[in-house]
């Protein structure tokens, strides 16, 4: 587990979040989730605001919960806010990341969508729309690798101190073997039957609390 995170954020460092959130808004096809990788080097790569643990709680929170799953971006502005020091910050910051990743993005879908349906018989149009889909696909595949490629990084390090990159991602994968075919697992049970997700959520919070994942 991360150790608790105690930031100093001035008002360039919001400005920065919102801009950026601005921006991943005008990317999000396929919705805010499609965006997640981005946020994940942005937030905890980057400038370290929020801690691996808690861009997966946000995620997978979200998903659990009832309502759209955007409510992961508040999330991650709440956890960004707390980790300023405040209850008063985390509002701020789920204002700041909602605003941001909605305004663009809510726009943008309306003026498109009216124009598509207007145009739906165009040939480009439907080829766009054909288009696009193996992108999403490819952009929600990079999240999933995200969550479950976190856990290699609590991998015990190699005798060489790291010096191997790729021998110590290896050895992370192969040390948490059960949280990769959950998720093998789990792709197949979506993909071959009707189960509804919250269940799959369900139990993959039971083996996370007996420790098996």
């Amino acid at each position: 587990m991360s150790a608790p995170l105690h930031l100093t954020l001035d008002w360039a460092d919001w400005l920065n979040l919102f801009g950026h959130f601005l921006t991943l808004s005008m990317m999000s096809v396929g919705g805010a989730i499609s965006t997640s990788s981005e946020m994940h080097r942005f937030l905890v790569d980057q400038h370290h605001w929020l801690t691996q643990e808690q861009f997966n709680q946000s995620i997978a929170l979200a998903q659990a919960a009832p309502g759209p799953n955007v409510l992961f971006v508040a999330l991650m502005g709440w956890h960004v806010g707390m980790n300023a020091g405040s209850t008063g910050a985390a509002l701020f910051g789920v204002l700041v990341t909602m605003v941001g990743i909605m305004t663009p993005s809510t726009i943008i879908t309306y003026t498109a969508a009216r124009w598509g349906h207007r145009n739906r018989d165009l040939r480009a149009v439907r080829a766009f729309k054909q288009g696009m889909a193996p992108i999403v696909i490819a952009l929600l595949l990079s999240t999933a690798w995200i969550m479950a490629s976190s856990a290699a990084a609590v991998a015990p390090p190699a005798a060489d101190g790291g010096a191997n990159a790729s021998a110590d991602a290896a050895r992370g994968v192969l040390a948490h073997w059960p949280l990769w075919l959950t998720v093998i697992v789990s792709g197949l049970v979506i993909w071959r039957t009707r189960i509804h997700l919250l269940w799959l959520l369900a139990a993959g919070a039971v083996l996370g609390a007996l420790g098996l994942i």
